[in-house]
């Protein structure tokens, strides 16, 4: 089409080189176009957080961006998380606490998790709640969630020592 727009982005480590509709949400090209599922929809407001991805190192909400925002951005999704066919830390944490039940919000909870430790090694439980501010669980009432993100935290420091 005549008015799409190329980008490159780099996704979970990988360059890719595309023309998108300037219109087209980030969560839809990562979606549609790239196949990387792992990142939800769930409220297309910018309100729930279940499309939430890491953009830069930071976590933003891909439903509230365009695609040609992220041209030159490197992008890391769930999928992303994973090294070498092995959960990450906190993906493990969530499974091992109950952290998860019907599955729809963890991604995006993951993911802001996983930017509030990068900041924050070692969060109390009031800075964990702050930090997944704008993730919605209808699902668990987050107890388990703080414990996961809690247990991550311990284990990655492990991971450092």
């Amino acid at each position: 089409m005549a008015n799409e727009v190329a980008i490159t982005v780099k996704v979970n480590g990988v360059e890719r080189k595309a023309r998108v509709e300037p219109r087209l949400l980030l969560v839809h090209f990562l979606r549609e176009s790239l196949g990387l599922t792992g990142t939800h929809v769930g409220c297309d407001t910018s309100q729930c957080g279940a499309c939430a991805v890491l953009m830069n190192g930071a976590a933003v909400k891909s439903c509230a961006l365009l695609a040609a925002q992220a041209d030159g951005a490197e992008i890391t999704t769930i999928e992303g998380l994973a090294t070498n066919g092995a959960m990450h830390p906190l993906q493990e944490a969530f499974w091992a606490c109950h952290g998860l039940q019907c599955g729809f919000c963890t991604p995006g909870m993951i993911i802001a998790a996983y930017d509030l430790l990068q900041h924050t090694p070692n969060p109390s439980d009031d800075e964990i709640r702050r930090g997944l501010d704008g993730n919605f669980c209808r699902c668990t009432g987050y107890h388990n969630i703080v414990r996961a993100v809690r247990q991550a935290a311990s284990a990655l420091k492990s991971e450092v020592a």
